[in-house]
């Protein structure tokens, strides 16, 4: 029964094997659970461009927005694990959504993340007209003046809601809630002094950072970003803070490895190109490339800010 057992197991890897070794022999369909236009959507078709071009088939890139990004999640982790349907998605969309949304699918388990072309930086920025220029003198005049300030949100049980709670909570400061519809109204709230802070995109709010409305004053990620390094990092002011949006590809559970392992070293290969690499850059964004322990290790980190911001938020799975 033993010996069966191992030839059994010997066969379903051969074909495994087999299956990925001619991939792709057709066109691949590559998700993006969010609108056209954003980030994450420019940043897969770049990368779906660049497999298109080395692979020698069609990487078709369809925008399937709905339920915070869960719809189009969902289509790909129930999907075949053939190779022929990806996902290109934020991280929060495996680690944060099953934490604030009942699903009928687990993208923890029925997801594998294979690498991103990049992480989006958030960055914090205020009204300039505060009597504050750094965070440490921001979370002072807050502490002064608990719940007389606000700040803005695009949309809600996102990064842009989350990393703040986590900020406030961390700081020990109070800052009431105005929601946005879009990051755009978010920025033009901020530019236009009807709200205090907003803590958004790099990409959104690096264009103004010469601007007379409002003040850069420090990004999500562990470290200075090149785009802005005169910008502190969050962590220099609450060490161990970081936010930060990975964004890549991850396949149906039990894609064939060799399936994985190509894309992996091509998307490694391409956002680390100088000329991706730099055109990332100056959108805020760090270049991506990831290994698998490197991707794993990111989502472990996420899934528990994520949980601590949660928690803080009092948000229970809707």
């Amino acid at each position: 029964m033993r010996l069966l057992k191992l030839i059994l197991l010997v066969l379903a890897t051969s074909v495994a094997t087999a299956r990925g070794a001619d991939w792709p022999a057709r066109a691949v369909t590559v998700i993006v659970p969010f609108g056209a236009g954003g980030n994450t959507d420019m940043m897969a078709r770049l990368a779906s461009q660049h497999l298109s071009a080395k692979l020698g088939q069609t990487f078709v890139v369809e925008n399937r927005p709905g339920a915070g990004g869960a719809l189009g999640t969902g289509q790909v982790a129930t999907a075949a694990p053939d190779g022929y349907t990806l996902l290109f998605s934020a991280g929060a969309n495996i680690t944060l959504t099953p934490q604030v949304q009942k699903l009928n699918f687990d993208p923890l388990k029925q997801l594998v993340p294979i690498t991103n072309m990049g992480t989006g930086t958030q960055m914090i920025a205020i009204r300039r007209d505060l009597p504050a220029k750094t965070l440490p003198e921001f979370i002072a005049y807050a502490k002064a003046n608990p719940g007389k300030l606000n700040f803005t949100v695009a949309g809600t049980q996102n990064i842009s809601h989350l990393a703040p709670v986590l900020l406030f909570a961390r700081a020990g400061i109070d800052l009431v809630m105005v929601p946005a519809k879009s990051e755009p109204q978010a920025v033009s709230d901020l530019m236009a002094g009807q709200v205090d802070l907003y803590f958004g995109n790099s990409s959104s709010l690096l264009p103004h950072i010469n601007s007379d409305k409002i003040r850069l004053i420090a990004v999500g990620t562990a470290q200075r970003i090149p785009a802005a390094p005169d910008i502190p990092a969050v962590a220099e002011t609450l060490p161990g803070f970081e936010f930060a949006s990975w964004n890549g590809f991850s396949a149906p559970a039990e894609t064939p490895e060799p399936i994985i392992a190509t894309i992996r070293r091509e998307i490694a290969a391409f956002a680390k190109s100088p000329e991706i690499s730099e055109r990332l850059s100056k959108l805020g964004i760090v270049p991506g490339g990831l290994g698998k322990d490197e991707t794993a290790a990111v989502f472990k980190k996420d899934y528990e800010s994520f949980a601590a911001a949660v928690k803080a938020a009092g948000i229970t799975p809707q």
